[in-house]
């Protein structure tokens, strides 16, 4: 699996943004902090992927989805994160829906007459040059 503890650390340019979002700005962060603040991070990784596995195996699904990640976060007792982790999600979701929504309109405008003009008034330009 990893040959080192040390790989499966978080990349430190990562640790550190995501330090400085959190911290207020005149807080200085020693290197040793940043590097236990990595390790611990990789630590509740591990243990939360543990989790949403083991809530994978329960139902026999051998792929791990969001639902999983929710219920390892419950069994590893951290509730407090379930709602606001839940309305990320759901953003997320819409984004992604929205993207895709657009892509499809999109898709299915070009694939009109006046596309097809545009098209071709295109092809004659790039032609020309």
């Amino acid at each position: 699996m990893v040959e080192r503890i040390e790989d499966l650390n978080l990349p430190n340019s990562s640790v550190t943004r995501l330090i400085k979002e959190a911290v207020p700005a005149e807080v200085k962060i020693s290197n040793e902090c940043r590097v236990a603040l990595a390790r611990a991070t990789s630590v509740f990784v591990l243990y939360l992927t543990s989790a949403a596995t083991s809530a994978a195996q329960q139902k026999n699904q051998k792929s791990l989805s969001a639902d999983h990640v929710l219920k390892g976060l419950e069994e590893i007792e951290f509730e407090s994160f379930l709602q606001p982790l839940k309305a990320e999600l759901e953003s997320f979701r819409k984004m992604v829906k929205s993207k895709k929504d657009k892509k499809m309109a999109k898709s299915e405008a070009d694939n009109t007459v006046e596309g097809a003009v545009i098209d071709l008034e295109n092809l004659e330009a790039m032609q020309q040059s």
